[in-house]
């Protein structure tokens, strides 16, 4: 795909992979409605796209609210005449065992991680199907593929994301319409600030790491080539592939690069961060 002229529209976009997307697709000429709920945070990186002669638009919106996630597609349409890419990529964690993870905090993660992408996918389908293209970009983990100890929450709602475009990509076989999932690994955002401020604990542990742009650079060329899923970190595939073939052996190798939580000082308080 070219992206000179093309539309994009991004959940998440204030902070972390989603800004970065935001970043290089508006540098490769496309246009880019940026939806999050930081409506400050959001306004100051659409201004930076603007600046440097990008072409941006702001929503502030809660992606467990299906409305927020139309008025997204609505925006894109408005401004730009028409959506080519929806990025479904907001989404927060939580660090801990079941017993340790509260039930409101497990619904709504399933709510944003989710439900979100279920809100986003809808918006844009019909855009979608009416011009007989377009392509869905969920943001997933590589925890939806092989779950990590401490993650049984944040791996149930990434798998679910993974599944449910699974069963798209199926669905749209043959047509102009791509459905794809990027596995990110550990990634240096702003997550475990937020898990700080949230919920009164870091996080530390061993394994690979990346950055927001190599996730963003990996989900661009994904754009411009489209793809079924996308490894930003490309050994992680292998542990994918593993997790089918010798289950018990990854499970033990897993067990090696786990979390481990720290409390902090700071009252930690149950909300989300999209």
């Amino acid at each position: 795909m070219f992206l000179q002229g093309r539309t994009a529209a991004i959940t998440g976009a204030s902070s972390g992979i989603g800004l970065a997307c935001a970043e290089h697709l508006a540098r490769a000429g496309a246009s880019v409605v940026m939806g999050a709920r930081r409506t400050d945070v959001l306004e100051q990186a659409v201004g930076r796209i603007r600046a440097g002669g990008g072409r941006a638009e702001a929503v502030t919106m809660d992606v467990s609210c299906e409305a927020d996630s139309e008025r997204l597609v609505e925006r894109a349409r408005q401004a730009f005449g028409t959506l080519d890419i929806m990025i479904c990529n907001a989404g927060f964690g939580y660090y801990g065992t079941v017993e340790e993870t509260p039930p409101a905090v497990m619904q709504r993660m399933m709510e944003v991680n989710f439900m979100g992408s279920y809100f986003g996918t809808r918006a844009a389908l019909p855009v979608f199907r009416a011009q007989h293209r377009g392509h869905l970009v969920f943001v997933s983990s590589i925890t939806g593929q092989r779950g990590v100890a401490q993650t049984s929450a944040y791996s149930a709602t990434k798998a679910a994301q993974a599944g449910f475009a699974e069963a798209l990509r199926a669905e749209f076989v043959r047509s102009g319409i791509h459905v794809s999932v990027v596995y990110p690994v550990s990634t240096e955002t702003g997550y475990r600030d937020a898990m700080r401020r949230d919920y009164g604990y870091t996080v530390a542990g061993l394994g690979p790491k990346q950055s927001a742009d190599d996730v963003a650079r990996a989900i661009v060329g994904c754009v411009r080539r489209p793809r079924p899923e996308v490894y930003p970190y490309r050994m992680s595939k292998l542990l994918a592939v593993a997790t089918v073939i010798a289950p018990g052996f990854t499970d033990r190798l897993v067990g090696r690069y786990g979390r481990q939580r720290t409390r902090t000082h700071e009252q930690g308080r149950a909300s989300s961060h999209e």
